[in-house]
């Protein structure tokens, strides 16, 4: 296994254990422990030291991992989008990669769309049959 391979691996484990409940306990009850134990420790400068350096550590990792796992996330997203988009008749092709311009050029292309989209004539609801409207007249 290859580090890049053992990393990504590593990040998806703890991203999705530290998205769980069980680590929101153990987090909280750290931080209960740390509380109760202040009294004895005399509420001292190396007692707070400890929370302060163990929570600094920990959200500094953890930044580089969930943002690792985002950034996969994210480009997966994307490519599931240019296959959509790509394979979709109706849909033009001038979006493909369009994540890959500058924002003054991303924000071009919107109000292109948007005001297509205007340009559309709406779809005139139509109730199906639960008895709510949906503009293709299908269940949501």
């Amino acid at each position: 296994m290859t580090p890049s391979e053992f990393f990504t691996r590593s990040s998806n484990a703890v991203a999705h254990l530290a998205g769980r409940p069980p680590a929101f306990i153990l987090a909280a009850g750290i931080v209960v422990v740390w509380a109760v134990s202040g009294p004895f420790f005399g509420y001292s400068d190396t007692w707070q030291l400890v929370i302060n350096t163990g929570t600094t550590i920990v959200t500094f990792l953890m930044v580089f991992l969930i943002q690792n796992t985002q950034n996969r996330d994210g480009v997966a997203v994307q490519a599931k989008l240019d296959e959509l988009i790509r394979t979709s008749r109706a849909a033009g092709n001038e979006l493909i990669g369009i994540e890959h311009l500058t924002e003054q050029e991303v924000e071009e292309i919107r109000k292109k769309c948007e005001e297509r989209a205007v340009q559309v004539k709406p779809i005139k609801p139509v109730p199906n049959r639960a008895g709510t409207s949906h503009p293709t007249g299908e269940a949501a």
